[in-house]
């Protein structure tokens, strides 16, 4: 926990994450600080073991998701050489890489408005859930910079076509264009929806086997870019090792008794806590 981040923990044993940005003044802009601070948070996560950590929210505190970067921190980066502006890159790019390899879930949490680099948020999260008058953009075109780092993830999740039309322009969208074109999953009127929307995705996470879970978010990833064949034995290895793991006998031997595995908790004995 820092002061631009906060990390509570809620949910069974403290398995649910919820990392907060905590600039609600300027609207969770990005500085430098932020960014060390964002990456830590998740690096020191991806260390915690499957039934130590299951499943992280991302959002903001304040009216906004994040507002991309603080105006402040860019005017400064204008002072820097290209090596100092790179090595200011390098470390965005570090951050979004941590929160795009954390080996559970992220679910983004997304109201008010992801512009910048909080649509680049958006795309490293496995899950955004956004309140129906969130606002989106890539935005930097309008002051005379452009979307780089944010690039390889936001062309990964929307595609190349959709970044064409957005990316030079840098308009701003709303919600339901972002989730036409995949940015964003879920979209949900108020608040209080984009919450309750949040604590079924978390619901449904827990009721599944931790280790599975994992490994489900990481196939993803594993697959991409093997041919046909690589692909084919690759996947019947990792199922063949899922399916004699005690995890996945207890899951049958609970779907044949029917009954709750060990693992999900009872839906009555602990009402979400969001902080």
């Amino acid at each position: 926990m820092t002061e631009l981040v906060r990390v509570d923990r809620t949910g069974p044993n403290g398995a649910v994450a919820r990392v907060t940005l905590t600039r609600p003044d300027v609207h969770n802009a990005f500085n430098a600080s932020l960014i060390a601070d964002l990456r830590g948070a998740f690096v020191a996560l991806a260390r915690e073991g499957p039934t130590e950590l299951r499943v992280v929210v991302l959002g903001g505190d304040g009216p906004t998701f994040c507002a991309g970067a603080d105006v402040d921190w860019m005017r400064a980066a204008l002072q820097l050489d290209v090596e100092g502006n790179e090595q200011d890159a390098m470390a965005m790019a570090d951050m979004l890489e941590a929160i795009d390899t954390c080996p559970v879930p992220v679910i983004a949490r997304v109201q008010g408005g992801a512009l910048g680099g909080g649509a680049g948020l958006c795309a490293v999260a496995d899950l955004v859930i956004a309140e129906a008058g969130a606002k989106f953009g890539f935005t930097e075109t309008r002051l005379g910079i452009l979307p780089a780092v944010i690039s390889p993830f936001v062309v990964a999740r929307i595609g190349e076509t959709h970044a064409r039309a957005l990316f030079p322009g840098g308009r701003r969208f709303d919600a339901i264009r972002a989730q036409r074109i995949g940015l964003v999953h879920e979209v949900v009127e108020g608040i209080e929806g984009v919450d309750a929307a949040v604590d079924q995705a978390v619901s449904d996470i827990l009721a599944s086997g931790p280790t599975a879970v994992r490994a489900a978010k990481a196939i993803v990833r594993e697959v991409r870019g093997l041919g046909h064949g690589s692909a084919k034995w690759h996947t019947a290895r990792v199922i063949a090792r899922q399916r004699v793991t005690e995890e996945a006998q207890e899951g049958f031997r609970a779907f044949s008794e029917k009954r709750r595995p060990a693992w999900a908790p009872d839906p009555e004995s602990e009402p979400p806590d969001r902080r």
